[in-house]
Formats: C-alpha cells, sequence, structure tokens
C-alpha cells in the first residue's frame, strides 16, 4: 500500500534512507551522506504533503518524494516539457532487504499514475552519475536523460536529470 507519510514515521522513513546510503557506499556509490537525506528535509516533505511510503505488512519499505516545486538547479535544464506542469521525484528509496523485488517500480507507476490523473504534462528528476543502476531503471522506464547538475553538499560528481513525457 502506498499513502502519505506521517511526521510519526520520519525514524522509520530514516532508517531506510540510511540503509540505502550504506549499502550505496559499500558498492563505492556516494550518492547521499550523513547530511542528506535528512530529518529537516523529509518534515518538509511532510509538511508540504510531499512524502509517500510504501507499506507492506504494517511496515514501511519505500519512500518517494512527489513534488510540484522545481529546485533552483533545475533552472537551467532544458525539459523536454517547456511548457504545462511537471512533478519532481526525490528520494526514491527502498530498505536494501526488499529491493529487487519490484517495489520501486510500483512507487513510480504510482508517481506517474499520479502525473497523469492530475494533468501533469512530464515527470522530472535527477538520479547520481555513478549510480549505474538507476540510470538503467529510468532509462528502462522510458525516461530520456537530459543534461547534468551539482549538488556540492551531496558530491562533486553530477547527477543526470530525466524526463518522462506522460
Amino acid at each position: 500500500m502506498i499513502r502519505a507519510a506521517k511526521i510519526s514515521e520520519i525514524t522509520d522513513i530514516l532508517t531506510i534512507t540510511k540503509a540505502c546510503a550504506k549499502k550505496m557506499a559499500n558498492a563505492g556509490i556516494y550518492q547521499w551522506n550523513e547530511q542528506y537525506p535528512s530529518k529537516i528535509v523529509f518534515e518538509k516533505d511532510i509538511e508540504r504533503k510531499e512524502l509517500f511510503v510504501f507499506e507492506k505488512s504494517s511496515k514501511i519499505i519505500g519512500v518517494i518524494v512527489i513534488s510540484t516545486f522545481m529546485d533552483e538547479e533545475y533552472k537551467a535544464i532544458k525539459w523536454l516539457s517547456s511548457q504545462g506542469k511537471a512533478i519532481y521525484i526525490h528520494r526514491l528509496a527502498i530498505h536494501p532487504d526488499f529491493q529487487s523485488q519490484g517495489y520501486a517500480q510500483q512507487l513510480m507507476n504510482f508517481a506517474e499514475n499520479y502525473a497523469r490523473e492530475n494533468s501533469f504534462t512530464s515527470v522530472r528528476l535527477d538520479t547520481f552519475s555513478e549510480n549505474i543502476k538507476n540510470q538503467q531503471f529510468y532509462n528502462h522506464r522510458g525516461y530520456q536523460k537530459l543534461e547534468a547538475i551539482y549538488f556540492p553538499r551531496q558530491s562533486d560528481s553530477p547527477f543526470y536529470c530525466y524526463e518522462l513525457l506522460v
């Protein structure tokens, strides 16, 4: 079941993202760190009603942010859909114990359906340039790779922007 996150679930959400960060670091992918994603970031996501959780057997196993807010770093990108409304995906995470079982696909299906049902023209996101698995995941879903952006507090390496027209 996918539903809106509650403030009381922040600890569970951080447990998931920290476990994901550790798994990525063990694979040499330094996409997330001690500063990101943070409790404050998730609190803002919940306040804006943009954070959703994937619940299985009453346990939160994954998260996704579906936002209408365009980060400053995205403003210079030449998006495929220059007109219309877009949603932005952030902080997609599935606890490592549940990865490779189709749950990330279900979260993305949820986000893409949300976009269609609410008359958005596209779904936009970024993924770390060193995370080849994520790039393959989005390519397989039909997203088009666009330009690179940088988040210096996260990494010196770029993040690639992707967009799917819906």
